[in-house]
């Protein structure tokens, strides 16, 4: 077992984790400098803890005891590990502030003088005792949080059987006390009554063939679940989108983002932004700050499609009220990272959300399995199939234990017999998936073009500079270009597939991107190669610059 370091953003916590593993005698660094690679030292299963405080989507807090123990127990599996070590990094300011009283020894005057570093602000701190109370304290009883939902009862409607019986039988065989029950009762009524009443639910003079004493009277999809009661909003709403738009395959992919839950953290980076930006603006029209203060109360995180979802919502709504149950939420993060070309470690670092990357990670893949369950195949297009791929990649090579359990789940209840070996500790090669992969380089590319539209030769040199591109190798190759044309374009056609050539050799793919410059000349690229042994290595698109420049110049 190893640990892979995919994003270049997250290295100095990984290098923590790797000082703090190979103190406990858990680690030896393997390989080198720029990526780092280590390798287990002792045949044990570990767990590392980087923190033992959470963002629960409201506040931060410390982890619970369950929480704890629930992660901790991953430490071994029953039937092949029977040890398992649980390790905690101390909060970053402590250690610091560790090394510095080490520095100073045992003088006292030396140890007065040092400046102990304090820890962030809003920063919820653990130590020693905390770590001693999660394993051993007892874990906090389990609470029923038991309510009724339209989708619930449409459920149990569309199965066979008496649905009168079935309901009385899960509302009253539960662990909540009579009261809250009878006031599950009471709402179940009411739901029911607003089914009939809206020609949702019928009631039978006589039982059916199943034994059915009401029915629907409209068809559910397939995979419909409580868990997605929008997925029947979503696959009626794809008709409204013209699927001859150049936006079309990010258009359904917000009608998706619509209908899942607002990862918060990036909501609030979003709208933060978005207000930063609206300042400046107003800045510049010399917009005094009173106003300016009102007109910042309309500025919104960045919700594409939003007034078409909330006519579409409100017209869907009458004819399946169950949905009222649940809030509609346009919102763009899945579809934000793909239109900015980034990667999951640049994302989190542009949003500044290193703390909540965790949740990012989670809305991420609850999008791919809403796309790829939700949307139907008859409006299947090559960009939606190729974007589809690219985000369960994105998500497996940062994670591939969240899609390998959820995989894993899916072949349980198709029947087929779950093992331990069906789900890896490591993701596999990147490159083995070629169509998500082709998008990966697609999106290393266009970053590019759209940092070279900006003009932002700094970022461009961060990321070339290891190939002999750095900033001001950047600036001169596009001073040339601009000499030529006023703007390089970013819109749908330059990120389409049609301006990005590849050629596929053993080891290598050989990439030209073309700009999209406002002639239509398209005499304008940047040359690359991808290295595919690297690319499998750090989990992302290996791309090595080579040119920039006008195709005769190649």
């Amino acid at each position: 077992m190893g640990i892979g370091v995919h994003h270049a953003g997250m290295l100095p916590r990984y290098r923590r984790l790797v000082e703090t593993l190979t103190q406990a005698g858990l680690l030896k660094v393997v390989c080198g400098t720029d990526t780092l690679g280590v390798g287990i030292n002792v045949p044990i299963r570990t767990v590392v803890f980087s923190g033992l405080s959470k963002y629960d989507g409201i506040r931060q807090r410390q982890l619970n005891v369950r929480e704890f123990q629930q992660i901790a127990g991953r430490a071994g599996r029953a039937g092949y590990d029977t040890v398992g070590t649980v390790v905690v990094q101390a909060p970053e300011h402590e250690v610091e502030n560790h090394k510095s009283l080490a520095k100073a020894g045992d003088d006292p005057k030396k140890r007065r003088k040092v400046v102990r570093k304090k820890p962030p602000q809003g920063f919820v701190s653990w130590g020693e005792g905390t770590f001693e109370r999660l394993v051993g304290s007892q874990p906090e009883p389990l609470v029923s949080r038991m309510r009724v939902s339209h989708s619930m009862l449409l459920n149990v409607v569309a199965r066979p059987g008496d649905a009168f019986e079935a309901m009385h039988h899960l509302l009253r065989d539960n662990d909540e006390d009579r009261r809250t029950q009878n006031r599950l009762i009471r709402e179940a009524i009411g739901i029911y009554r607003a089914l009939v009443a809206g020609g949702v639910v019928e009631r039978l003079d006589e039982p059916d063939a199943d034994g059915r004493r009401v029915r629907l009277t409209v068809d559910l999809q397939e995979n419909f679940a409580l868990n997605q009661p929008l997925s029947t909003f979503a696959v009626a709403a794809l008709d409204v989108l013209d699927s001859e738009s150049p936006t079309y395959a990010l258009d359904v992919l917000s009608v998706i983002e619509s209908t899942l839950e607002n990862p918060r953290p990036v909501i609030s980076a979003q709208r933060s932004m978005a207000r930063g930006e609206a300042v400046a603006e107003m800045k510049s029209e010399g917009i005094e700050y009173e106003e300016r203060m009102e007109l910042l109360e309309d500025v919104e995180h960045p919700q594409p499609l939003r007034d078409l979802l909330e006519v579409a919502y409100e017209h869907y709504r009458t004819g399946h009220p169950w949905i009222a149950d649940h809030e509609l939420r346009p919102k763009t993060v899945a579809r934000d990272m793909f239109e900015r070309a980034m990667t999951f470690g640049e994302y989190v670092a542009f949003y500044r959300l290193a703390r909540s990357e965790g949740m990012v990670l989670r809305y991420l893949s609850d999008a791919y399995k809403a796309l790829l369950h939700t949307v139907p195949d008859s409006v299947r297009t090559e960009e939606l199939s190729d974007i589809t791929e690219w985000l369960g990649e994105l998500v497996r090579q940062t994670d591939s234990s969240l899609l390998d359990e959820w995989e894993k789940l899916a072949a349980g209840e198709s029947g087929v017999e779950v093992r331990p070996e069906m789900v890896d500790d490591e993701p596999a090669a990147v490159t083995g998936n070629k169509r998500a992969f082709r998008v990966l380089v697609r999106n290393a590319m266009f970053r590019r073009i759209e940092l070279a539209a900006l003009r932002r030769y700094d970022e461009l040199g961060d990321l070339d500079a290891d190939a002999g591109w750095d900033a001001d190798a950047w600036a001169d190759a596009m001073a040339e270009y601009f000499e030529e044309y006023d703007r390089v374009g970013t819109g749908p056609d330059a990120r389409g597939p049609a301006l990005l050539t590849i050629a596929e050799s053993a080891g290598h793919w050989d990439v030209r991107q073309t700009f999209d410059d406002p002639e239509g000349h398209r005499d304008w690229g940047i040359g690359a190669i991808v290295d595919l042994a690297e690319s499998d290595s750090i989990g992302a698109a290996a791309v090595r610059i080579t040119s920039v420049g006008p195709y005769a110049a190649r």
